[in-house]
Formats: C-alpha cells, sequence, structure tokens
C-alpha cells in the first residue's frame, strides 16, 4: 500500500486476488492461472514454477488486436496488418488498398494473409475495429452551450450566422457558420426547442416496415448515452419481453421499437429510476459484445490466459476459447443457457469479474454521470420535450445512419431496422413546417379505406366480427349511399345478428358471436340469436376493451369520449381499455387531427399507413419533372429557345455570369458559345 496507485486497496481485495493467483481456475482444459505458492502459515507468497516465463512472454497490459501479417508474395516482405475480421471475410482473389498499392490476396493462412501486387486494379477499403476515446464531459458541455446560445439567436439568422462565423476562422467560415445555423433552425423547427444539457428531447417516428423508431438527444457524450441505451434496452426486453436494436453516439441513443411497443412518449424518461440503474445496466452489459471482449482483455493481463506457449504466439481464436472457458469457471452464470436462471444473474465476487464489471460501467460507460442525470430528470431540474413526427428531424441523422461501433447489440450493419428508415426530405426548407402534422386529406383516406366495403349478408357479418358492432345510422347508411339494411336482414332471420339497443334511440347492430361481450357490459339484445362465443364475457373490462380494438380498427383516429358515447359507457371505462390496449401494442395516444382538441387515440396499423400516405403526399411535392419538361427547362436556361436568346450587352453579361467557373479552350468562347 505504499505505492501511490495502491493506496486505496481494501485488504479483503487483496486477499481476493491473493486468492485467484493461488488457487487458479478450473476448466474444462484443466486448472489454470494458479501463478504463486501461499504460505498462509509464515504470510509469505513465491512464484511458481513458470510463472516468471509467463510473465515474460505474456505480460503487458496492452491487449492483442489481432490483426492478421500481410506479406508480399514471393519475396516474403512483411507490408501492414488488416483487421482479423477483415482477414477471415476476404477470399482468394480478392483486391485491397494498403498504403497507397492495391493487393491481390493469394491466400488466408492462419494470422497471415498472402498477397502479391494487383498492379493498380481498383481495390476495396480494409476496416479495423476498436473502440474510439469517448467525447470528455467538457466537450459535451460545449457542444450544448453552443446549442443553447446558437438557439437564443436564431430570431434573426443573419445575426446567428455573423455570431457562429466570429467564433471561426478561415475562409471557410462564413459557409459553414450558414450551414450549422440553419441545420440548428430546422431541427429547432421540428422539435420545437434544441436538446442541450438543460433540455433533453425524445422524438419517435414510423418507418417504412412499419416499426417506430425512437431517438433520444442526449448531449452529454457517448460513454453516458452508451450506459443509457443499454439500461433502457433490458428496461423494454423485461417490460415487453422483446430485445430491441439499439445505438448510442456522442448526441443521441437509439431503439428501434417493434409493433408491439405502444407507451406514451413522455413516460420513456423515467422508465429508469436512479436507484435501480445500477443493477439493470450491469445485467445488461453482461450480454453486450464489450462484457466480453473486455473480460478477455483483463484475463489476459493478469495471465490467466497466455499469449505465448512454448514460445510461439497463441493464436486468437485459441484466447476467445480459453478465456470463454475462463468464465464458464468463474462466472458460470454468464455462460449458461439463460432458459435455466429465474431471474437476474447472479454476479460472483471475484476480482477479475469485478474489475470487468468496473472498466464497463465506469471506463467504457459513465454509470455516476447517467446516475446524477436521471436524479435531475425526476426532480424536474432537466426538462424533456417528446415529440412523434411523420420523419426523422435532421439531429437524428447521425444516429440513424450509425456505423458499428455506435451499436449496443451484436446485430449487423445490413440487418438494422434504421435502414427502413426515410430521411431524404427533412432538410428541405419548403417542407419543414408541416414535417411535423400529418396529412389531414392522409387521415381521411385511412378512415374510407379502413371502413367497410360489404357487398351480402356475408361481408357484413365478418365486418360485425371484426369491429364488434356498428350502429344502426351506420349499417343504414353504409357505404357510398348504399344502405347495408337488405343484407341485415338477411342475418337477423337466420339468427346471425341482433339489435341491441343502448339508451338515447341508438341501436347496435351486433354479430351472434359477439353478443356475449355486448351484454358483459350491461347491454341487453331484442330478438333472438344464435349462440355465440361468450370469450371474455364474465369480465365487464375485458368486454369493452375487445369491443374497442375492433372498434378502431375501422375508425381511425378518435377520442375515449367518442368511443364511451357509442357504446353507452363512461368515459372512465373507456379510458382504462385503452390504456390496456396501448400496453398491448395495439394503439398509440396523440393529437393526431389539426382539429383535436383532446387526446386522440388510433389503432397502430392504421396510423402507421397515414404516416406513410403523408409521407407520399410530401414526397410528391419534390417528384422529379418528366424528361421532356426536363429538357424544355434546359433550352430555356442554356438559352437555346428562341424565345429566351439574349442580346445586346445586357444579355452577355447575363451569359458570362451563368457561365462563370466554366473552363474552355480560349479560342472556342466566341466560336462555340458566345457566338
Amino acid at each position: 500500500r505504499r505505492a501511490y496507485p495502491y493506496r486505496d486497496l481494501e485488504r479483503a481485495e487483496f486477499d481476493n486476488v491473493v486468492q485467484m493467483l493461488t488457487q487458479g481456475f478450473s476448466t474444462r482444459r484443466g486448472r489454470r492461472g494458479a501463478l504463486i505458492h501461499h504460505d498462509t502459515v509464515n504470510g509469505r507468497l513465491r512464484g511458481r514454477r513458470g510463472a516468471r516465463m509467463l510473465a515474460i512472454t505474456s505480460g503487458g497490459a496492452i491487449p492483442d488486436n489481432a490483426d492478421y501479417r500481410v506479406i508480399l508474395e514471393p519475396e516474403n516482405t512483411f507490408i501492414g496488418t488488416v483487421n482479423e475480421d477483415f482477414a477471415v471475410e476476404s477470399l482468394q482473389g480478392d483486391i485491397f488498398q494498403l498504403g497507397s498499392t492495391s493487393w491481390r490476396i493469394l491466400r488466408v493462412q492462419q494470422g497471415t494473409v498472402r498477397v502479391e501486387d494487383a498492379h493498380g486494379q481498383p481495390p476495396s477499403i480494409p476496416f479495423w475495429l476498436g473502440e474510439a476515446p469517448a467525447r470528455s464531459n467538457e466537450l459535451s458541455a460545449a457542444v450544448a452551450e453552443l446549442r443553447a446560445e446558437v438557439e437564443k439567436r436564431l430570431g434573426d439568422r443573419e445575426q446567428a450566422t455573423g455570431w457562429v462565423a466570429s467564433l471561426l476562422s478561415g475562409d471557410s467560415s462564413a459557409p459553414a457558420a450558414h450551414q450549422l445555423v440553419e441545420y440548428l433552425a430546422e431541427s429547432k423547427r421540428l422539435l420545437g426547442t434544441l436538446p442541450t444539457q438543460d433540455t433533453i428531447v425524445a422524438e419517435r417516428f414510423f418507418d417504412e416496415a412499419g416499426g417506430m423508431q425512437l431517438v433520444i438527444h442526449s448531449p452529454f457524450g457517448s460513454r453516458v448515452n452508451r450506459a443509457w441505451g443499454l439500461a433502457l434496452r433490458k428496461r423494454f426486453c423485461r417490460q415487453f419481453n422483446f430485445e430491441l436494436q439499439a445505438a448510442a453516439t456522442e448526441d443521441a441513443l437509439l431503439l428501434s421499437l417493434g409493433p408491439q411497443h405502444s407507451f406514451p412518449l413522455d413516460t420513456v424518461f423515467k422508465f429508469l429510476h436512479p436507484d435501480t440503474v445500477e443493477e439493470i445496466l450491469v445485467q445488461a452489459l453482461l450480454d453486450a459484445p464489450m462484457f466480453g471482449t473486455h473480460w478477455r482483455w483483463n484475463a489476459t493481463i493478469a495471465l490467466a490466459v497466455a499469449r505465448s506457449r512454448g514460445g510461439r504466439k497463441t493464436p486468437p481464436q485459441i484466447q476467445r476459447m480459453q478465456s470463454e472457458d475462463l468464465l464458464a469457471a468463474a462466472f458460470p452464470d454468464a455462460a449458461a443457457c439463460l432458459e435455466n436462471i429465474p431471474g437476474d444473474r447472479e454476479i460472483p465476487d471475484h476480482p477479475l469479474v469485478r474489475q470487468t464489471i468496473d472498466d464497463c460501467v465506469h471506463e467504457l460507460m459513465d454509470l455516476d454521470l447517467l446516475t446524477t442525470l436521471l436524479r435531475q430528470i425526476h426532480s424536474g431540474e432537466i426538462k424533456y420535450v417528446a415529440r412523434d413526427l411523420p420523419e426523422p428531424s435532421p439531429l437524428a441523422h447521425e444516429i440513424l445512419n450509425a456505423r458499428p461501433y455506435a451499436f449496443l447489440d451484436d446485430a449487423p450493419a445490413e440487418e438494422r431496422r434504421t435502414l427502413a428508415v426515410y430521411t431524404r426530405r427533412a432538410f428541405e426548407p419548403s417542407s419543414a413546417d408541416d414535417l411535423g402534422a400529418l396529412d389531414p386529406a392522409a387521415i381521411e383516406r385511412v378512415r374510407d379505406e379502413a371502413w367497410p366495403d360489404v357487398r351480402d349478408a356475408d361481408e357484413l357479418h365478418d365486418a360485425l366480427l371484426t369491429s364488434g358492432f356498428l350502429t344502426e345510422v351506420e349499417g343504414l347508411s353504409g357505404r357510398e349511399g348504399q344502405s347495408w339494411i337488405g343484407f341485415w336482414r338477411e342475418l337477423v332471420d337466420a339468427g346471425r345478428a341482433v339489435h341491441v339497443p343502448i339508451g338515447g334511440g341508438q341501436v347496435l347492430w351486433v354479430a351472434a358471436e359477439r353478443l356475449a361481450e355486448v351484454k358483459a357490459i350491461g347491454q341487453r339484445g331484442s330478438g333472438e340469436a344464435g349462440q355465440g362465443d361468450s370469450g371474455t364475457a364474465g369480465q365487464r373490462e375485458d368486454a369493452i376493451r375487445e369491443l374497442f380494438r375492433g372498434r378502431l380498427g375501422i375508425s381511425g383516429p378518435t377520442t375515449a369520449a367518442q368511443l364511451a358515447a357509442i357504446l353507452n359507457v363512461t368515459e372512465s371505462d373507456a379510458d382504462i381499455a385503452m390504456v390496456a390496449l396501448e400496453a398491448e401494442g395495439v394503439v398509440l395516444r396523440g393529437g393526431f387531427t389539426p382539429e383535436a382538441a383532446t387526446l386522440e387515440w388510433c389503432d397502430r396499423r392504421l396510423l402507421a399507413r397515414i404516416h406513410r400516405y403523408t409521407l407520399h403526399r410530401l414526397r410528391a411535392e419534390i417528384e422529379p419533372v418528366s424528361a421532356a419538361d426536363f429538357m424544355r427547362f434546359l433550352f430555356a436556361w442554356q438559352r437555346i429557345d428562341p424565345d429566351q436568346r439574349a442580346g445586346g450587352l445586357e444579355g452577355l453579361a447575363t451569359v458570362i455570369a451563368q457561365l462563370d467557373g466554366f473552363e474552355l479552350p480560349a479560342a472556342a468562347w466566341e466560336s462555340d458559345v458566345l457566338a
């Protein structure tokens, strides 16, 4: 303890390390990692045979990167190294660039890639995988402060641009400042505010596959966002019983939600509690790739896995196998089948396990700052804003297009759900004002498509089974003025449907199979009907929920009060049913129609279609013109059209300004261009 790095070392921790080095590990390949003799009687430590040589050949705190050596044939000249994954995925004949030369792969051997000169043929670019240092807390605070200062000046964009340009230097300061201000201005227009360390913003939007993407803009750096993302991913897994794809960058974290994830967006900020986030995060990181990587590094540093044996380097794949065996011995639950583990995995009191977890939560991530952040959110010190959008904001583009270094799960880049997100329009100023609103025409179109299209009695019966019920007014009105009363009488005469008066002169048309549900909420049918499937008839709340489930499938956005009035139940009954459906992922809440003054509910499937139609309308506004129209424009713009010919000094000046920067031989200007 006289050495400064160990000034805070507890005696118990020291004894645990000594015990580990004395007893080693029992793995399926035998006992390993026993490096010292411990004389407990006299309190002395002595090295075991071979321990000194192991420390010399395998010691060091820098982990192996498992790169493959690139050797030029036939000279056997060492050229450089490539990443192990790149080497393994390469095939004979592939051409890649290393340095300024392209090389053709002859063969891939253990730890070596044999190549020959490709003589300048077009190469691919190799990749390397590693961990980049995260942004410092000070730099994250500076980024957030810059956003806040720009936001204060966005009332006058010229002033904001000038202020940003004053912070920059060089000839490109003005264009760069203009781009930055426009980028932040459009983001604020969509989100309502700019994310800072005082205000966190969450946005949610549909993707092309019908799922949803949740982006939380948190400019606290990737160490905090990585921890927040992993903990949220674990919380979603526990609550909805589905694994999510997730990613985290310096300024945001992303969760790819499935069709079963439905919840009020503003509640996501309090999904995690500061008192329990550490437990959730530790359980989450056990499944993350970072834990296995750092475990292998720590095992190598602790000499539990040898880097060299018998004068030869241990291949990386063998080191990985040995570290996995070591993990199974020291931490059985980490390598066990999760089906056999009820509840959380028990963390053993083992020095290597504790060190690996500590490295992950305090070096690779920042658990302390995340805990502080969550406390400030729960106390109201940090404001939060939730926005549902048809398309992602400009600030979300970075994380949507993030590379594998940002992923918090092991799904490959080509299988990310973010690939289904359409992002092209977000920077177009002409459309940014209406980007946060759903198209009323799209809402009406979806309502029309969802409404039953009945052509005979069987189709009317199917519509009643699907929707739960129809009002008599709706049945008489039918669709496009075509009443369904004839089909209805056929069903009544056959005993397949029944009238149900609900008070106020209103009558429901109900299929016999669903009459039990209507009776369960206190309504009674008139007339005879066949024996229906009672289903949830004994539970009034369940019956209301199931009837509303069907009704929402044909009605589009509506309110709980409107639904309650149709069934003659209280609005509180409707609210309970809608919250239950929301928990199942069936409906989403929000303000969907322009005239909405109260909370609306919409079937998730219909809402996804409304979003899609809204995007189609917005895309149609920027749809490319036909080839003929484009050629007519070119003829006019290039002054070929006789009506657009320019003449005189003013015309010459206009043409020269149009051709500014275009290179041509001097002799060609007058004869070929300006003539």
